[in-house]
């Protein structure tokens, strides 16, 4: 298995990248702030905004290529759009936020990833 896959398949489960515990998440995209069962500080790594600005940008190709497609496709009314794509929206962000943060935070781990210092 990779490392990209192995990153995702803990992201999905909440798993702690240390010992596997489902101990990552404390709400829907919120770390825990340290892992119940290895004692592993989440608080360590710095997971930052990175997740939220991918998603931006992947998030909204999709829902406009999906809307652009639809109005193409079918022409339906204005009220169609207005109920599918801000639902569609919210789930892919939701949904992707929270694989986003924790595949980085996994990735930080494995690779003991640190702040950048320069020499003195």
């Amino acid at each position: 298995m990779s490392l990209l896959t192995a990153s995702a398949g803990d992201a999905l489960k909440g798993a702690c990248p240390r010992c596997g515990a489902k101990t990552l998440f404390d709400g829907l995209v919120s770390f825990a702030p340290k892992c119940g069962a290895c004692g592993l500080d989440y608080s360590l790594f710095n997971v930052g905004d990175g997740p939220a600005a991918f998603l931006t940008l992947i998030v909204g190709a999709v829902v406009v290529l999906g809307a652009v497609t639809l109005e193409l496709a079918v022409g339906p009314p204005f009220w169609v759009h207005i109920l599918i794509w801000p639902a569609v929206t919210l789930a892919l962000v939701l949904g992707g936020l929270r694989l986003a943060k924790g595949m980085l935070l996994t990735s930080e781990y494995r690779n003991a990833a640190r702040e950048g210092r320069l020499a003195p």
